[in-house]
């Protein structure tokens, strides 16, 4: 995996995520708003900044790398400098674009300017939210439709007029405060279908497997230790997970159930390998033919 994609896990879990002799992406969670011009409602979010002062390695991301390719701290930290070698090069003529994340550029002044990337939402508690529009509420349209309400009759009933008139002011006051309230119902309906829709999509984990799919041949021995395991997905409820291995089974995979992970969700896996080099090299294939989702996991089981 790419660096970028390494900073792109970490701002979900953490506020600041600092890449060493190069900067840091900190994080601030902003709550919903609404933009009264476009009528347009957005979701609670995390609001990007970069601070290029921010340089000393705390160590979070090169374990992080470290730890996903099960390679040592120090390797980890030199592969870091690589990639900001590579970013301070390519600044000098165009901008760097930080995965999911924004894009860096050097103004006049050689200063490094940050632009978030507006898509990316890395608040877990709203993951999968997007922004919505309402009508607006045209009170002064109906306010003048209510004063066509004045009957055109004689003087004598110049009362009954004001009681249509109020009538329909109160009727119009209680609309608009309706509305009012209507907005903030849409409002909290919309965003709880979103997280519902995504809490499914979890809990199901609905996968379409097509036909024909090529037969993986392995040749590992079986009493070496399989620590690379390529991860079909991760289910919340244990009979989806079992569903998933009983499909991988009849394509011919040697799928497993390796466990839960540290959000609960039990992971299937389309094979596990011995070496790094047999499951990437697996990986490549499963994704060319099979699923573009699978990733790799390093992990000793029990």
């Amino acid at each position: 995996m790419s660096l970028t994609s390494y900073i792109n896990d970490l701002l979900y879990r953490y506020d600041c995520v600092i890449i060493p002799n190069f900067g840091g992406f900190v994080t601030n969670a902003i709550s919903a708003k609404v933009n009264h011009f476009s009528h347009t409602f957005y979701p609670p979010t995390k609001q990007i900044t970069f601070n290029p002062h921010l340089k000393n390695n705390d160590g979070l991301l090169a374990n992080h790398i470290a730890s996903s390719e099960n390679i040592s701290f120090e390797q980890a930290t030199e592969k870091i400098g690589a990639t900001v070698n590579e970013w301070n090069a390519q600044l000098k003529t165009e901008s760097v674009v930080v995965g999911k994340v924004g894009s860096l550029s050097l103004n006049k002044e050689n200063q490094l300017i940050f632009e978030p990337n507006s898509d990316s939402n890395y608040l877990i508690e709203t993951f999968g939210m997007s922004s919505f529009s309402s009508p607006s509420v045209k009170r002064v349209e109906y306010q003048k439709q209510a004063t066509k309400l004045t009957p055109t009759i004689a003087k004598k009933s110049s009362s009954n007029f004001i009681k249509y008139a109020a009538a329909a002011a109160i009727v119009i006051t209680v609309g608009a405060i309706g509305w009012n309230g209507f907005q903030n119902n849409q409002l909290k309906e919309h965003y709880a279908k979103q997280q519902l829709d995504v809490e499914k999509k979890i809990q199901s984990a609905t996968f379409v497997i097509g036909d024909p799919l090529p037969t993986i041949q392995l040749n590992v021995a079986k009493e070496a230790p399989k620590n690379f395991h390529i991860i079909a997905g991760a289910f919340e409820f244990p009979e989806n997970a079992a569903k998933k291995l009983q499909q991988l089974k009849a394509k011919g995979f040697k799928a497993e159930i390796i466990g839960k992970n540290k959000w609960g969700l039990t992971q299937v896996s389309f094979s596990s390998f011995e070496t790094r080099t047999e499951a990437y090299k697996n990986l490549k294939q499963i994704r060319d033919n099979y699923s573009e989702d699978a990733w790799l996991l390093i992990k000793k089981l029990h």
